[in-house]
């Protein structure tokens, strides 16, 4: 969340903000009298508790002289009525200002274009020329469909529409991507493996600014029966646990920055997205991932940013696709990033770049709603770190990537060299 000093003390200098550069709507009037309100309650409140005090004393002093006390009694009990009543309307009122900032957009930073939508975003630099073929390109779909290797109608029999099952060669080039990129990041990038778990509670996506507000695109399950039932969701990105790690906790700077990867599987619901993209393997109910996660002091979280897309672009030159960083504008910037780059890599079949990467820094938003703190030794205080994700790369689209740009006229695939090892040293899938 922002910073709860813009919230209370200019709120109608942030809701011009957040509408300029988000196309949010804040009501300043409605923050601005819910903040009036709390001052008013909270002051008061704590007369009653001051009178309250002040009664007690005076109760016990008569007491010892053997004086009647009951009406003192009528007054602290009254008091303490409505202080009580006075506490209640305060927790409500917070809870309501929370409910508001929790669902406010993280404020871009000053480097970020304006932009209404994906037409707003500027290309920073391409690498690699596109293949010119000379035979007709197939996608990866009718690729997959050669052997049987990617199977979407059985799929759909076990689980749905959006879900594939992967066989042979083509299983195996998925789990060499996944295991080719961990190797990469850890080796050479100084990212920590971590495994994390699949299922999350409410409180870690809401940190990472899952919940409150993109609830319906989460798959959710309950644990337990009764009043003993919690629910527990599964994890959209491997960045939900891994930024979590560090909720409640205050870190040394000698501890930062901490880096972390992980590969997991990840689960978007995607309610309301259609069109070309529910086709093959683009867009998926179930896909894995592997993540990179930065927890940084708030001095090098930018710098951190340009290291970790860096790093999202190796594994993309290493396999040797052909793709172009894109600066993404206002309007298609994430709810919880100040910043993000896309990489987008080129699609043969589609004649275009398309996203396989989102590295974003998020400065202190989430850290805020985690209470993710460093102790800044220039003060000796507790300050919110800044926090950072990206992806090293999706998977599966960089599966459908290499099968499309090193098809074969007889559909077979040739297997990138950096590859070949984690496969057997098979060169070709045929």
């Amino acid at each position: 969340m922002l910073d709860p000093t813009l919230l209370r003390q200019q709120p109608a200098e942030l809701a011009a903000r957040l509408h300029a550069t988000r196309g949010y709507l804040l009501d300043p009037a409605a923050l601005a009298s819910l903040e009036s309100e709390r001052k008013m309650v909270q002051v008061r409140t704590q007369e009653l508790q001051a009178s309250r005090n002040k009664l007690s004393g005076e109760i016990g002093k008569r007491k010892s002289k053997g004086e009647d006390v009951s009406d003192l009694m009528a007054q602290v009990s009254s008091f303490g009525d409505e202080q009580k009543r006075g506490e209640t309307r305060l927790d409500e009122i917070k809870a309501e200002i929370e409910a508001i900032a929790l669902g406010i957009p993280n404020l871009p930073n000053d480097s970020v274009p304006l932009g209404p939508d994906e037409s707003g975003n500027v290309e920073q630099h391409r690498w690699g020329s596109p293949r010119e073929f000379d035979f007709q390109v197939k996608d990866h779909v009718e690729l997959g469909a050669r052997n049987g290797w990617l199977d979407g109608e059985t799929a759909a029999k076990l689980s749905g529409a959006r879900f594939t099952v992967l066989r042979g060669g083509l299983a195996r080039l998925h789990r060499a991507l996944a295991q080719f990129m961990l190797d990469l990041h850890t080796e050479q990038h100084e990212y920590q493996e971590t495994n994390v778990p699949l299922l999350v509670n409410a409180d870690a996506m809401r940190g990472t600014g899952q919940l409150p507000k993109f609830e319906d695109d989460l798959f959710a399950t309950h644990v337990g029966e009764g009043e003993a039932a919690s629910k527990r969701y599964l994890i959209p990105t491997s960045e939900v646990p891994l930024t979590n790690i560090v909720r409640d906790e205050i870190l040394e700077e000698s501890a930062l920055p901490l880096r972390m990867t992980a590969h997991s599987m990840c689960f978007r619901a995607e309610a309301g997205s259609a069109g070309r993209d529910t086709r093959g393997m683009i867009r998926q109910h179930q896909f894995e991932k592997v993540e990179l996660v930065t927890i940084a002091r708030p001095d090098q979280s930018y710098e951190e940013h340009e290291r970790m897309t860096r790093c999202a672009e190796v594994v993309l030159e290493s396999l040797g696709l052909p793709y172009r960083r894109m600066l993404l504008c206002t309007g298609d910037m994430g709810f919880s990033a100040t910043k993000t780059y896309d990489l987008e890599v080129w699609l043969p079949s589609q004649g275009s770049y398309r996203e396989i990467s989102s590295c974003s820094n998020c400065e202190a938003f989430q850290a805020r709603r985690m209470q993710a703190r460093w102790r800044n030794p220039a003060t000796g205080k507790p300050e919110p770190v800044h926090t950072l994700n990206g992806s090293g790369v999706a998977i599966g689209r960089a599966m459908i990537a290499v099968m499309e740009n090193y098809q074969n006229a007889d559909g077979s695939i040739t297997v990138p060299e950096v590859l070949r090892r984690y496969m057997g040293g098979v060169e070709t899938l045929v």
